[in-house]
């Protein structure tokens, strides 16, 4: 049992074995999946879990309220990772309202085929739970259409849905204070900009709402109560919807045998020299794409070069460049690229049009283009892309 205060507990799993969430994100750290429980004159659960993690859940629950009832069902949010234990809960507490808004309830028949029993609720709405009151805050688009936010105004607390989450199991501790969270900062910036990242003015429109209510927790989905740590994390939220980024460089590159690596060396090693410290180095072969992505939203500077192949892109960095495009990126992001060819070039070409009419990012320096291998000539050009990028940011 782990109250986090005033009849609020944390009835939240871990998930240590899956590698990937949606399919897609490494997880090395795994993974928590969180819900809450207010046992007051109503009892309300607020979100659940993975349907695989169902019993464990049950029993975290029933060691808070023992046979009681629950009265309410809040869904935040409708992905299954959160909502996937709505029907098991409907079997167990069957006499359950569920709480949502209109979109909520046609997700809800949709994944489920669940129906009635619900309370729809809209933007500013609030129930009494006895000592509690929840308030219901409509946040669409954060990252769904039905995503919402419930604050308990008598506890200061705001059960966020996926926002302000992260991945990353709970290692015992829930709570920040009870905790290090050292591990989690880089995998809030991996989760946000990999999941979140494209839909930064409906995220700027929650934190508008939220704007001067007072909140002395924020209960995420994923990852660490936040408590002592709360001005940072919505400073974090803020800054990443904004786009807002550090004078940092992201050099990015696909190789085949070698000479687009040695390229790349090159250009890292001038910007260093230019006095630039902030320079991370990704083979796009051999990194998961989700942590450049994260470094690309740090990061104000971003260079890219890869070989043609097949009469076109390199393969991993044409689907990196597709990913970057899917997020709709805004500020003022530079960009520099370079490529290598051994007979017909085209990866310079193709870096070029995925700028031109996805990405949009300020080109920076002169591209450099490698028959080959370098030669003196492409070895200074590449120097030349290195200085000029570093100069750009620091200046």
């Amino acid at each position: 049992m782990i109250e986090i205060t005033n009849k609020t507990y944390y009835v939240g799993v871990n998930d240590r074995n899956k590698s990937l969430f949606e399919g897609l994100w490494p997880l090395p750290n795994g993974v928590s999946y969180n819900s809450y429980l207010i046992n007051d004159d109503k009892v309300c659960l607020i979100d659940t879990v993975e349907v695989d993690f169902f019993m464990p859940y049950l029993k975290n629950i029933q060691e808070v309220i023992g046979e009681k009832p629950i009265d309410y069902l809040v869904i935040n949010h409708m992905e299954p990772d959160h909502s996937g234990s709505i029907a098991l809960i409907k079997k167990f507490y069957p006499d359950v309202k569920i709480i949502g808004n209109k979109k909520t309830f046609g997700m809800m028949s949709g994944f489920y085929g669940i129906e009635g029993d619900t309370l729809e609720v809209k933007n500013g709405d609030s129930i009494e739970l006895g000592e509690h009151t929840l308030t219901f805050v409509l946040t669409p688009m954060v990252h769904w259409p039905e995503t919402m936010m419930t604050l308990d105004t008598t506890s200061h607390i705001l059960f966020s849905g996926d926002a302000f989450g992260c991945f990353g199991a709970l290692n015992g501790g829930v709570i920040d204070a009870q905790i290090n969270c050292d591990t989690f900062w880089l995998e809030m910036v991996r989760y946000y900009s990999n999941i979140v990242g494209k839909y930064g003015t409906p995220v700027q429109n929650a934190l508008k709402k939220l704007a001067g209510v007072q909140l002395d927790y924020i209960c995420s989905t994923h990852g660490p109560v936040w408590h002592e740590y709360i001005n940072k994390v919505v400073d974090m939220y803020d800054r990443m919807s904004r786009y807002e980024t550090e004078p940092g460089l992201v050099i990015c590159y696909g190789t085949m045998y070698g000479n687009t690596e040695r390229a790349a060396e090159v250009i890292a090693r001038a910007a260093s020299q230019a006095g630039l410290k902030n320079i991370v180095m990704y083979n796009v072969s051999q990194t998961h794409h989700s942590y450049i992505i994260r470094d690309v939203f740090r990061y104000r500077g971003l260079i890219v070069g890869a070989p043609t192949y097949n009469t076109g892109l390199y393969h991993e960095m044409d689907v990196l460049l597709s990913e970057l495009s899917g997020k709709d990126i805004k500020g003022d992001h530079l960009l520099g690229w370079f490529g290598s060819f051994g007979w017909a070039s085209k990866a310079v070409g193709e870096i070029a049009r995925w700028n031109e009419e996805k990405l949009h990012f300020h080109p920076v320096g002169t591209p450099v283009e490698i028959k080959q291998a370098l030669t003196p000539e492409t070895f200074a050009q590449c120097e030349a892309l290195g200085k000029t990028m570093a100069e750009q940011l620091l200046g």
